[in-house]
């Protein structure tokens, strides 16, 4: 059973400039290991490929057990031409292939959904891996960097193009192209997309037909409920009630119980230690209540799934606003404001500057804790910032939006988050996947690009030497790369360490793939290498300067 964790909302005392960890520290792969670590990346795009033509394999959703592996039906938006979708698909795969498909029209109250399915996209997309066979809103962002760093330019518009498609078609980018996702997006990163294929691309005609797609995805964020008025800052936030269908009969672990059940046993035991079990707990019949799913929906929203980050099991996160996502909004308002000054729109562009100079007042205001010297998550229920030490921190720095002094501050920090294997998750043990001692890739990435971005190079390089060294290591030892790993075990098996979600460290893995890429030309290792370049040899590949 999961206990709470003993720094229970605690900022762990400042190291105050104490060293880095040195013990563990593995050894920098020799080109010839990464060079087959690359070649494997290169060759796994295909492998992760998803499209009309694999629609066969694209079906297939191992989290809803194996009696649909092979049977759920393709849902359309109302609003696509059903005639013209099954012609599509004739022209792709054949009449002869088409009779084993059910294509079904969405129902306009998507509640009223019998037989769980894929969503249609009308184009090719990358899946992370494993258990994941969709789509996946956010790991899109980091995919698609990966494949311009390889110079597979038209794959990645392809991903830019099936997220615009999600938000005209479904109303946002989702969590990815289940129907079970409908009712939630994912952390906003967008804007970054379309602004690093155009770049790639120098492609003004799209770039003019993703705007206002760009600003309908904006404007899923900043009104309510996602919107909390008064502050004027965004929270995450799942439309939908009841248990997710894909945690319900996807995450079962060995004695049969699944997330559902093992929360209900953990809050019960943790009573004395929540502000009030009856919030999450029917105190007559002892089960959970509505409100503890639709926290679990919403805090998945976030892509955090499992923390303690937003309280017990990220169950207070209705409550929370984040650092994370309104650092993201932050970017993509500014990067709408880009958009429109590249297509002379500039009429509207004060707007947009005036919306990102609030919204960074109000980030400083409510996130910033001085003392710790940490963007920290904000409480709307007990109007205070919570003290729990996440990686989120470095995102303002990605974003370009803190200060010098900020930066400096949250540099100095390092020491507190590194581990030999790179820059951990949090500064707490939960027994969750997104928490000590795990580390996933977009974190250091981002860490990285953050800290370099402000003139923290020797910070920045040891986190990516790091990294990519236990990746490297653990892909010699395997064969493969993974989703997470623990940061200080140095290693990729995660077994027996997992207590909340699912207990399996996923292959493939597309963020990974793509931020090791990232980090490795960072660190000046790709230049020796034959890198593929699938589209063009002379495409110009995005700077680091791209991401201010």
């Amino acid at each position: 059973m999961l206990k709470f964790p003993a720094i229970q909302n605690g900022i762990i005392n400042p190291s105050h400039g104490s060293p880095p960890v040195t013990a563990n520290i593995p050894t920098f792969p020799s080109t010839g290991n990464i060079a087959r670590m690359v070649h494997y990346i290169q060759s796994e795009w295909h492998g992760l490929g998803r499209g009309l033509r694999q629609v066969a394999q694209a079906v297939r959703d191992p989290k809803l057990g194996e009696e649909t592996l092979h049977s759920c039906p393709i849902y359309i938006s109302s609003s696509e031409d059903l005639p013209r979708v099954q012609r599509i698909f004739e022209k792709s795969i054949g009449s002869e292939q088409m009779t084993s498909l059910r294509l079904k029209v969405l129902p306009t109250d998507t509640s009223r959904i019998d037989e769980h399915g894929l969503l249609f996209l009308p184009g090719r997309y990358v899946v992370p891996g494993g258990r994941f066979n969709e789509m996946y809103g956010w790991d899109s962002y980091f995919i698609a960097l990966g494949l311009l760093r390889q110079g597979r330019v038209a794959m990645a518009k392809g991903l830019a193009d099936q997220c615009l498609y999600q938000v005209e078609h479904y109303g946002t980018v989702l969590t990815a192209n289940r129907t079970y996702y409908l009712s939630r997006s994912h952390p906003p990163l967008l804007g970054r997309m379309v602004l690093a294929i155009y770049r790639a691309t120098g492609d003004l005609v799209w770039l003019k037909r993703a705007l206002p797609l760009l600003e309908k995805f904006y404007y899923y964020w900043t009104v309510p409920p996602h919107l909390v008025p008064g502050i004027n800052l965004s929270r995450y936030y799942d439309f939908a009630q009841g248990p997710a269908p894909e945690v319900e009969r996807g995450e079962v672990d060995e004695n049969g119980h699944n997330h559902y059940q093992r929360l209900q046993m953990n809050l019960t035991a943790a009573k004395d230690q929540l502000r009030d079990i009856n919030e999450f707990i029917d105190p007559s019949t002892g089960a959970l209540t509505p409100h503890t799913y639709h926290a679990d929906r919403s805090m998945r929203e976030s892509g955090f799934d499992v923390s303690w980050r937003f309280g017990f099991a990220n169950l207070d996160v209705l409550d929370i606003l984040p650092v994370c996502l309104n650092t993201l909004l932050w970017r993509l308002e500014v990067d709408i404001a880009k958009v429109r000054g590249f297509l002379d729109a500039t009429g509207t562009v004060e707007v947009w500057q005036e919306r990102y100079k609030q919204r960074a007042a109000s980030i400083t205001e409510h996130f910033w804790d001085e003392e710790a010297g940490l963007f920290c998550d904000f409480d709307g229920r007990s109007n205070s910032r919570l003290t729990y030490a996440f990686a989120t921190t470095f995102w303002p720095l990605w974003a370009g939006l803190a200060t010098r002094a900020q930066a400096a501050r949250i540099a100095s920090r390092v020491p507190d988050f590194e581990a030999p294997g790179g820059l951990l998750t949090s500064l707490s043990t939960s027994g969750c996947q997104w928490d000590k001692p795990f580390g996933w890739a977009p974190l250091n990435y981002m860490a990285v690009m953050g800290l370099h971005r402000y003139g923290y190079r020797t910070e920045a390089r040891r986190i990516a030497r790091r990294f990519v060294s236990l990746v490297t290591a653990e892909f010699c030892r395997t064969g493969l790369l993974f989703e997470k790993y623990d940061l200080e075990g140095m290693t990729s098996d995660v077994e027996g360490k997992i207590q909340y979600g699912y207990p399996t460290n996923e292959p493939g893995f597309g963020w990974t793939n793509a931020c090791v890429m990232e980090l490795l030309d960072y660190l000046g290792c790709l230049g020796d290498l034959d890198i593929e370049q699938t589209d063009t040899a002379q495409i110009q590949l995005p700077p680091l300067s791209m991401l201010r």
